[in-house]
């Protein structure tokens, strides 16, 4: 198991990397659709807010 894991320490690291990446990503998307409503920006969107 751990040579294992020592000869594949680089593509866990890496993937992980991208999956907290990836994880941030959709978190913000997230939180800024429930902040402003859409992203789109337009005035006649029932999910704008503004």
């Amino acid at each position: 198991m751990l040579e294992w894991l020592s000869a594949n320490i680089a593509t866990i690291l890496i993937s992980l990397a991208l999956a907290a990446a990836a994880i941030l990503a959709v978190r913000k998307l997230i939180r800024d659709r429930k902040k402003d409503g859409c992203s789109c920006g337009c005035s006649d969107c029932p999910m704008s807010k503004r």
